[in-house]
């Protein structure tokens, strides 16, 4: 029997009684899984199949081969008992956590299976074997693989993302004043910054060891200075150390081929910098020159995601405009920087060309490029829309007022600052300055 509901004008709505009954029928069959669930423990456990001792500690496990048990026991077209086991014997040594990683991305909806669910992300896979003693040991081994993205790495990520935010979203047609556009997106673009800033720290590790500050401490070997890490900086860049982001982004539907060349552009320039920056490293005006070209890849990585997010395309006018104005607002902060990243061995563009060109020559072949540079920054500040222009100038005059790394770029005003000619003597006095 149906009983017909008269509501809005021009509606007619039916209702079945019988639909509450289909309402129910989820929930019984939820109740009916557990049942079969807690059944199948309670032989697994009368046929000594798991430990009575330690079910509780591990739970998950035993209900997840229960319901494994469960599975086998499904109808599957004419297959018997034997030949699933057959199956799975034939086929479970080829599946790894890499291969479920890979079909995890392709399925839609929350099916994570603790993917990316965490904010600590396994950046070494573990190298620690079945021989380890005790399964405290094990897991001490195994934090030690393990590379945290954590509060240092999302501190000092904020500056950027601050900076991200109010010099970018602009080009998204974004009104900063509207936090709703901030907090809709910023859990993608926190993440993605943390895990390339952990990355970055790492690569710092690596360029210290590089030039002996951690690796002769207490006469320690380079195998003994890593081991005071807490991790492998020199495994982690061995593979892919962007690949746990990447499936992230994939099973998100974020993932382009720009967004994993800009990823491959910051594997290069962690690269060009433990190379530019090596002790005893010959240097090319090539290398120097790629390098700080391609230091602002986060910044390019943020705002093709934020193009993703919202499902727009990506504006290739804008994308150029910015990353020459990434790379003079990189040129600038070295220049402001340059007596700090001497002390700390940081890549710096000024560094490089005195190095390579000397401190006479250095300041004119950089103020060439520079000018090679705003010149290619004013003819496409002209096909941007006037407003936009206007608004951008107006941030970058802010930026600069601010002060600090980021601090914008102003054009035409540049100060070289008094340059070093022996690094090393430099070091060692303000060394000697700092104990007295």
């Amino acid at each position: 029997m149906y009983e017909v509901i008269y509501g809005k004008p021009k509606e007619t709505l039916i209702r079945n009684p019988h639909s509450l009954l289909c309402k129910k029928q989820p929930k019984m069959e939820g109740l009916k899984k557990l049942e079969e669930t807690q059944r199948i423990l309670m032989f697994m456990d009368s046929q000594n199949f798991i430990s009575p001792t330690s079910a509780s500690s591990h739970s998950d496990s035993h209900r997840f081969l229960a319901q494994f048990l469960l599975f086998l026991m499904e109808p599957s077209g004419k297959l018997s008992i034997e030949d699933k086991c057959s199956l799975i014997s034939q086929h479970l040594p080829k599946i790894s956590p890499s291969f479920v990683e890979k079909a995890l991305v392709v399925l839609p909806g929350e099916r994570t299976g603790g993917l990316g669910d965490s904010l600590s992300v396994n950046l070494v896979k573990g190298n620690t074997g079945d021989d380890i003693g005790s399964h405290g040991s094990r897991m001490n081994s195994a934090y030690e693989d393990v590379a945290l993205i954590g509060l240092d790495a999302m501190q000092r990520a904020n500056s950027t993302l601050e900076d991200f935010c109010r010099s970018y979203f602009m080009f998204h047609g974004m009104d900063l004043k509207r936090p709703e556009y901030i907090f809709k997106y910023l859990p993608v673009l926190s993440f993605a910054e943390s895990y390339i800033y952990q990355l970055d720290t790492l690569n710092e590790k690596m360029v210290d060891i590089t030039v002996n500050k951690v690796a002769n401490q207490d006469g320690k070997s380079h195998e003994e200075a890593y081991s005071t890490l807490a991790c492998r900086p020199d495994k982690v860049f061995e593979s892919d150390p962007f690949r746990t982001l990447t499936l992230l982004l994939q099973y998100h539907g974020l993932l382009t081929e720009r967004i994993r060349e800009e990823l491959k552009y910051g594997e290069e320039y962690w690269a060009l910098e433990r190379r530019l920056c090596g002790a005893s490293e010959q240097i090319s005006i090539e290398d120097a020159l790629r390098a700080i070209h391609l230091k602002s890849f986060d910044y390019r990585v943020l705002n093709l995601l934020l193009y993703q997010l919202r499902g727009e395309q990506v504006n290739d006018l804008h994308m150029e405009f910015l990353t020459v104005s990434e790379y003079l607002v990189e040129v600038s902060d070295d220049l402001f920087d340059y007596e700090e990243d001497v002390l700390e061995n940081n890549f710096n563009i000024l560094r490089m060309f005195v190095r390579i060109y000397g401190v006479s020559a250095a300041p004119t072949m950089l103020a060439k490029c520079i000018a090679e540079a705003e010149e290619k920054y004013e003819k496409l500040s002209k096909a941007l829309d006037p407003e936009l222009y206007s608004s951008y100038k107006i941030r970058c005059e802010e930026a600069t007022r601010e002060g600090g790394n980021k601090s914008g770029y102003s054009l035409g005003s540049w100060t070289i600052p008094p340059l070093i000619v022996d690094e090393e003597l430099y070091r060692s006095s303000m060394l000697k300055d700092s104990t007295n």
